[in-house]
Formats: structure tokens, sequence, C-alpha cells
């Protein structure tokens, strides 16, 4: 396939005005293909040549201005339009297209609870030519007015308000100009919850058999839906843009959402069909909020070109955030944001394949490279620049240069430099310098605390490792009894706000040094934080008493970033999980610890030999938090202690047990995720068989539930089980995404590196070959998934470097094993330094 270069769309966007496109889509067509008749009308600015693109199973017809074409003429996925001449022309296309099954173009599902199937479009990138013709650039916007065929019963959803015209004929609104990789089309059987508000349709549909529960979390999902809009609308001059606001929960969705105006997709892991915790429901909202957010960035104003894909990533994640924060419930949302995203950042900016948050143009040469920046640095560390820039500037200017980029620029596309430009005219602060010292530089400074004491006065100082300017805040906390326990805690002395690098000297402070300085206090700035020694002394005895929970969170990411650079021992870190854990009251705080000492220190950083003495910690910790637990005061703490419970456990005795009585004692009760948590922990310690899967399966037949026994299947200890798995995983090309995510989420085991080792060789140039066949999201899944992550040796380390040379390797398949292979060359390190 031909990927589209910066260069072709930018002389094809001086080439064509497009104006509208009439799209007629059947779906009646059978279970492999549907029908796409596309009539493009479009004007030639001059006389020449270019070309449309689409990817048809097959092209029937094809003509322009009444007189047709040869569709021989059809290269790859791209169809010759030469001699045009200066005016107005009309392109008629008809082909049959592929329905997908990995979540690319238009994906068909068929739920195996009830036999119901469901189609729906992601055509983000250049997944628009998968579902029917298209010039595919964001820069040529158009309007773009669908109808559809569907079987009798099915629902359709679009852009904009669907009328059904009896007989499965459904025509949607025409939308007003937007990119080709924002249209969006949802068809099945959909079990909907509909309301109005401000004046507009709003709606909720999930898959039929998902209905109660969508029911129960309907008012909590359109009451942050409302509330969400309505401050959006406080915060914007423009008002929302499109005629209606659906939200389509979908199935095997590859994203977390996709901001469709007036269609957001959703995955449907957000209907929550088993507990959850409050956490969890924060980030649904989150998700929410931050969809919304694209309406305006990124939908009512829209890059240029791929090289500015965190104008819209970065501003949605800012303002997802942010807005939650102000208008719901979750009021602690950046506590959440500093452990479950901002690592998320910090470890994509150190790794090779770094990259600025707005990276040279020279550096998004095409569609394929562009698709590699959707990672944490476009997302998180965006996000972090953003906030740190509304605290710079004040919110109230920089809400003023962003209303004056939505009016200059509605409806059309902009770069980076209209959108500095924009925030500029609203402040006296140099914004052109912030930039170019926070969106076009790499990598991530570290700020290291310095206390100097003298004659009854403390003097704060930082260490700076790095080249950009911050402002931080800086607390200092000194030790008090709390007279309720008895215990220790520290209480806040004072909270200074400090430039890095200083603007003056350092004045002393009057009194003792205290017992804790903490840089960036408040988790406002972007930077690995070190602690001075006395300060570091008293976080390993008092961290949990730590009033302020974002606090907390910036001193956890400081260990975990000096556990991960070799700094701090892996097993210290687990000590300080085990100490302070069992007071902790943040969920996403116990979440996030509890996943990086699980998944990273006892999966990866500590030798097998030393793995069951750091799960035996674990269980421990967890058995704490679930006896702490008992009297109900907290029930989202114990469904994350009950979780990590099972995943660490080392014999199969008390997890058995919950399983044959259905119940954790004392609570919960096993709901179908719990059900098969356990029952991968049984087939990982070799303690249940191919019939208890099976009977399982029969008694939770939902998609789910196949995943879970795809995932159950791959993680037994028998080298014919694991021959299953992988034949499944790189010859059959049948499995869907999610089918194949979760077998390749079983096969690789830290208690079966024995067992799998012959495999790791092979993985490399099968991952290649499988990438090269079935497209990016599979490659993806490949790298992320697939790869033997347990394998921590330098022969894994040897045969991935070399594999890195293929020139055979796709793109997201070369981006994904890049960052493996750097997680994998850390895992090493740490392992020799301790």
């Amino acid at each position: 396939m031909s990927v589209l270069t910066r260069e072709e769309a930018q002389t094809r966007a001086q080439f064509l005005d497009v104006h509208r496109y009439t799209i007629d889509l059947d779906l009646t067509a059978g279970e492999e293909t549907f029908d796409s008749r596309t009539v493009i009308q479009f004007t030639a600015t001059a006389a020449g040549d270019t070309f449309v693109e689409l990817k048809p199973a097959t092209l029937r017809s094809i003509s322009l201005d009444g007189q047709p074409l040869d569709p021989a003429d059809l290269v790859e996925n791209r169809f010759p339009l030469t001699a045009l001449t200066p005016g107005a022309h009309e392109l008629h296309i008809d082909a049959a297209m592929s329905y997908s099954r990995t979540g690319e173009g238009m994906h068909r599902f068929t739920d195996p609870t009830d036999g119901e199937t469901y189609v729906y479009t992601q055509l983000f990138m250049e997944d628009v030519q998968r579902v029917f013709a298209a010039f595919d650039q964001p820069d040529l916007k158009s309007v773009f007015e669908l109808t559809v065929t569907a079987p009798e019963g099915w629902t359709v959803l679009g852009n904009g308000i669907a009328e059904h015209r009896g007989d499965g004929h459904w025509t949607l609104a025409p939308t007003p100009l937007i990119s080709t990789y924002l249209v969006a089309v949802a068809a099945g059987p959909w079990h909907s919850v509909t309301t109005e508000h401000a004046g507009l349709p709003f709606g909720i549909h999930c898959r039929r058999s998902l209905a109660p529960h969508l029911d129960a979390d309907a008012d909590e999902i359109l009451d942050i839906t409302r509330a969400c809009f309505d401050r959006f609308h406080e915060k914007f001059d423009e008002p929302y843009p499109f005629d209606s606001y659906d939200q389509a929960f979908v199935p095997e969705f590859n994203a977390g959402a996709m901001e469709n105006p007036g269609l957001v997709t959703f995955r449907d892991e957000f209907v929550f069909r088993s507990a959850v915790t409050d956490t969890e429901r924060q980030t649904r909202g989150m998700v929410i909020a931050h969809e919304m957010a694209h309406m305006w960035f990124g939908d009512l104003v829209t890059l240029a070109w791929w090289d500015d894909i965190w104008l819209n990533e970065s501003f949605a994640e800012y303002m997802g955030y942010q807005t939650l924060a102000e208008a719901t419930r979750f009021t602690d949302t950046w506590v959440d944001f500093g452990v479950a995203r901002k690592g998320w950042g910090y470890d994509a900016d150190q790794r090779p394949s770094t990259h600025p948050v707005a990276p040279d143009p020279a550096a998004v040469p095409d569609t394929a490279s562009a698709m590699l920046n959707f990672d944490g640095i476009s997302y998180a560390k965006g996000a972090s620049a953003l906030r740190q820039l509304v605290a710079w500037l004040g919110e109230k200017d920089f809400l003023a240069g962003i209303n004056t980029h939505f009016a200059r620029h509605k409806f059309a596309n902009a770069t980076l430099a209209d959108f500095i430009d924009n925030l500029a005219s609203a402040t006296d602060r140099d914004v052109h310098a912030w930039a170019d010292a926070w969106l076009r530089t790499t990598g991530v400074d570290t700020l290291t605390s310095r206390v100097e004491e003298s004659d009854g006065t403390w003097t704060p100082g930082v260490d700076h490792n790095g080249s950009r300017p911050h402002r931080i805040a800086v607390g200092a906390y000194d030790h008090a009894p709390d007279i309720h326990t008895g215990t220790d805690r520290l209480v806040l002395r004072e909270r200074f706000e400090i430039d890095v690098p200083p603007s003056n000297t350092p004045q002393p402070r009057p009194g003792r040094r205290p017992a804790l300085l903490v840089l960036n206090d408040g988790d406002l700035g972007y930077a690995k934080i070190r602690l001075d020694a006395h300060s570091w002394e008293t976080v390993l005895t008092g961290l949990s008493g730590i009033p302020d929970a974002l606090t907390r969170a910036v001193v956890w990411n400081t260990a975990r970033d000096m556990v991960r650079d070799g700094e701090l021992a892996p097993t210290t870190y687990l000590e300080a999980a085990r100490t302070h854990l069992p007071h902790e009251t943040d969920l996403a705080l116990a979440q996030g610890v509890l996943a990086f000492a699980d998944t990273h220190i006892a999966g990866r950083y500590l030798t097998p030999e030393h793995r069951p003495a750091a799960l035996a910690t674990l269980t421990a910790l967890c058995r704490d938090l679930i006896r702490r637990t008992e009297d109900g005061h907290n029930p989202g703490l114990r469904l994350i202690a009950v979780r990590h419970f099972i995943d660490a456990a080392t014999q199969p005795d008390t997890i058995q047990d919950w399983l044959t009585n259905g119940t954790v004692p004392g609570g919960p009760e096993l709901d179908p995720e719990l059900r098969w948590r356990i029952l991968t922990r049984l087939a990982v310690l070799g303690a249940t068989d191919e019939a208890t899967i099976t009977a399982e399966l029969e008694q939770d037949p939902s998609a789910t539930g196949r995943e879970g026994a795809a995932r159950c299947r791959a993680a037994l200890p028998t080298p014919e089980a694991k021959a299953t798995a992988w034949h499944a995983l790189f010859n059959d090309d049948s499995l869907s995404n999610y089918l194949f995510t979760a077998t390749a989420q079983g096969f690789w085991q830290p208690e079966q590196v024995d067992l799998v080792r012959s495999y790791v060789p092979r993985y490399y140039p099968e991952a290649t070959r499988l990438a090269a066949r079935r497209g990016p999201a599979i490659a993806d899944a490949a790298g992320r998934y697939a790869y033997p992550a347990y394998a921590v040796d330098t022969d894994n380390l040897n045969l991935g470097e070399q594999a890195l040379k293929d020139k055979a390797l796709i793109p997201a398949l070369h981006r994904r094993l890049t960052d493996q292979i750097d997680d994998l060359r850390r895992a090493l390190t740490v392992r020799n330094t301790h």
C-alpha cells in the first residue's frame, strides 16, 4: 500500500477544493463485504494530475464527469486522475469493500451471547479508504452526506441526525465541513438510551447483550456528559458545532475512544459488566470529557498535517482531566493523571523513540510515521506542558488565546504556528520562547533537592540536570504525632514557588530544616524528581503520612523512576509498598503502586529466583488490605487488593476455594471478571485444565468470556497448549484483534520462561511476517502483547537488536519493538545493578 507523504498532501491541497461527498453504503450484501458508492464533487484549481484513495475488495466502476475510467488502473490504494482541467468535476465510484476483524475501516462483530451482528467505522489516519473512496488528508475538509441500507431491525448512527426512511434505508444529515478521518457510521440492533440537552438530541448506545449494564450506569454517563458539555460552553465562545451528540460503546475497539463529531465511539469495556473501582469510573468520565473537548480542538479546528497531532491529543488530555475535576464529583482526577498517565510520558520520553511534543515536520514525512506519535509524549507530556502553561499564563489568558484560535480557524485547519500566535495575542508573556523550550525538545529534566542548614535557618536549593525552565511548588513538611492513632504523620509547614534555573539567589528561611522537602509539590511540573538524603529517609518511614494525595503521587513516581534508573533496589520499593499501602486512601495510588510492583518489579526487574519472595510480599500486602476493608467501608480498595492477590498467588488453594465458593470470604461475590482472573492464574500455576475452561465458557459465553477462555488456554503450562496458542497467533489470520490480544496475554508468563524459551527466537521473524500480512493494528498488538517481555536475558536482547535492522519491519511493529527492546535493556541493567 502507498502511504501518503506530507509533500503529496501539500501539493494536492493546493490543487483541489473538495466540496461534497455523497456516500451510499449497503450493509446487506453479505458477511464478507459491503457495497460502497461514492460521488465526490470537487474543483481543480489548475490543469494537472492527482489521485483518489480506496482499498476495495472489488472496484466495479469509476467515472469522471460522466466518462468511464478503467478500474484496472487502480494501483495498490491509489486511482490516478489525469489531465484534469481547471474547474468543477464529479467523480463516481462503485465498489465492494471488505469488512474488518482488526478494528480498522468497517469492523464487523457478531456477539456470541445472542448472535446479533454490529458494524462500525474507525477511519483514523488512513482507514477511510477501507470504507469509501476519498481524497484522504485532514486539510481537504468537505461536507459528507451519507445514506445507509441496513438489515431490518438495525439502527444506524452517524455524524448527523439519522432518519429511518423505511425498509432499512437510513439518511444521515449532511455534516458541516469536516476531515475524512472523522466520518463515522455505527449500525446494528443497538440498545439506546436517549435524552435531550441544550436543545440537542443526546444518546448512548451499546450491544443488546450489555443493555442491563448500560442502563445501570446511564444516569452517571449522561450526567457527566451534560456537566462537561455545559462546562465547555462556559470556557469556549464557540458553541458546540454539530447537530447531535451520540456516544456508542462498540465491540473490539482498538483505541480508548474516537472523537468522531456527533458520534463518539468508545471501547465497550466502559460498559461495566463486573464490579469496578471509583477510579475506573473516573477514567470513563475523563474519556468522555476528553472526547468532548475534541469537538472543538480536533473537529471544529483540525490539524493541517499529522506532525501537529499533539494539538488534538495534548489539549483534549488536559481538558479531559481539568474539566472533569471542575464539573463533576471526580475532583481528584490529577492524582490519577500523576500515577497512571505521567509515568507513560516519562517512560516514552526516555526511550530511543522519543520525539518532541511538536516534532519537526521533516520527522513526520508520511502517514506511517505519523501513526507512531500516538504515545505518552503526545498525550501525557503534552498535557503536562499545557498544564504548566496554564499555570504560567493564567487560565483567563489561556482561554482567551484558545477562543481566538477557534474563531480564526473554525471548520478549517491550523498549525502549531497558528496556535502559538493565537495564544501570544492574549498575553504579554513570551509564548514563542515557551514553545521552543517545551514543545520542540526531547527528554526529561531531573530536579534534585538540596538543603543547607546554618544558625537556625535553612536554604532550599535545586540541582538541575536538563535545559528547560521550570516553575514549580516546593513543599516543606515536618513530623507531627497523630493524636488519634498515635502514629507519626507529616504536616505541611509551608509551600512556596521557585523558578528553575533560579531568577535570584535563594534566601535562607527561618527555623530548622524540614523533615521532608518535596520539589514539584502538587505535580504541576514535568520533571523527574530526586530527594535529598534526609528527605528520602523521611519518605521511607513516613510516606503514608504525607497529607496530600498529589504529593504522595510525586513521591511514589520518584521511587518508581529510581528503580527504573537503577538507583533504588526493587526490593526497597516493595518494602515501601508493604509498609505504606495498608494506610493508603487514594485508589489510583494503590492501584498504580501495586501494578508497578507486580508487572515490573516481580515480573521483570527481579530474577526468577527472587520472584517467589516478591510475590509473597505482594500477597501479604494484599491480605492486609483485604482485612482492613472487611467492614465494607472501602469496596474499591478491597477490589484492587483482591485482584492483585489473585495475580500474585503462588499457590492455588486460596483462589481455588474462592472460585469454588463463588465469593471471597466477606465479599465480593465473584463476577465474570474475577472468575476469569482466577482461572487465568490457576492456568499459569497448572491448577486447571481444558475441561474447566470449557465449563466456565459455557457459563459465560459472552465476547469477554471468549477472550477469557483464549487467555486461559494460552496460559496452560503444557507444550501442546503453547503450540496451539502460537499457531493461533501467527498463522490463524481469522483471529480478531481482541482474541489475538487475549491469546498473546496468556502465552508469555514469568513462571513459564523455560517452557517457552524455544519460541523467543521464533517471535521476531514470525511477528515481522504477521505484521506485513495483517497490517498496523495487529502489528501493534504483536509488538505490545505478543512480545517475549519475560525473557530478560542477553540472548533476547541480541535477537531483538538484530531484528530491528530488518527492512521488512513495518513502522508500527518497528516502533513497538524499539520500545520493548529498550525496556528489556533497562530491565537487564536493573538486575545487574542490584
